[in-house]
């Protein structure tokens, strides 16, 4: 049984594939945020999905029950569903890091990615961090091949340890004989539930100075600016988190901007603190 339901054929040259993954990697949902923005923004189309029944369990990842005109009961299954901007040259991979059978899963796409001759395979993600809500969010962008590290500016990731989908999804474009690199945002850890527009912009103006993408929408930055009042107005009555952000402050002040080896060693941190729960 194949893996991927294809429902059209895309018609692409040497495209570039964009893949997001909701759960661990996804801190305040900025990477899956910037992602179903670049679905968005582009107008691209679904042309295949990544059934979950090989793939998800399903006490973990339940799938929901919605009405259709108020009495019709229809079950939504969790979907891997993969989009094409044929205009922009670009495939898009929106879902939820999947429970089971990770090899299959991340073989699959890196097979596909093949079939349509992608070029360079990025995914997205976004890291809980010590920074503060009120300065500039940090950007790690890693690749394992020197040619794109050095054709990108990219940072060599030497990170070993416990990893997730998306490590996964990066060898197996390794065995596929495919390019790819990795996005990181840092996202301050004292307002994890919180949906982080701000981390989204960040990573979308780090892959528009890379592939050429569409950056941030003026809504999408207005977004980002009220989320920050937001965040403030939250914490506003809370001394304890308020002296908090401002030792951050202090930190990030006193010291250069974070250079990419120095980003890709706190995020390396940071995997490791995790265990068994991380992802590279």
């Amino acid at each position: 049984m194949d893996v991927i339901r294809i429902e059209r054929t895309p018609r692409l040259r040497k495209p570039t594939m964009i893949a997001a993954f909701q759960g661990w990697n996804d801190a305040g949902g900025a990477a899956s945020l910037a992602a179903n923005y670049l679905r968005a923004v582009t107008d691209a189309e679904r042309f295949a999905v990544i059934d979950s029944e090989d793939f998800v369990d399903y006490q973990q990842t339940r799938p929901t029950v919605s009405l259709i005109d108020g009495s019709i009961r229809r079950i939504d299954w969790p979907e891997t569903e993969l989009f094409v901007a044929e205009n922009n040259n670009l495939v898009v991979v929106v879902g939820t890091e999947p429970n089971l059978r990770w090899r299959g899963f991340a073989t699959a796409i890196a097979d596909l990615a093949r079939k349509l001759d992608v070029q360079l395979v990025i995914t997205l993600g976004a890291l809980l961090a010590d920074t503060p809500h009120t300065r500039p969010v940090p950007v790690s962008a890693t690749g394992s091949e020197q040619s794109l590290i050095d054709d990108l500016g990219l940072t060599r990731s030497n990170y070993e340890g416990p990893t997730g989908i998306v490590g996964v999804l990066h060898d197996a474009c390794a065995q596929a004989g495919l390019r790819s690199a990795s996005l990181w945002a840092a996202t301050p850890h004292y307002i994890s539930a919180t949906p982080n527009p701000r981390a989204a912009v960040a990573i979308l103006e780090r892959l528009a100075e890379l592939v050429g993408t569409p950056g941030p929408s003026a809504e999408l930055q207005r977004a980002a600016s009220e989320y920050a009042v937001r965040v403030a107005a939250a914490i506003a009555d809370d001394p304890d988190v308020l002296a908090y952000v401002e030792q951050l402050e202090e930190q990030s002040d006193a010291e250069d901007p974070p250079t990419g080896d120095q980003l890709a060693k706190d995020f390396e941190r940071f995997l490791r603190e995790q265990g068994g729960d991380a992802s590279s």
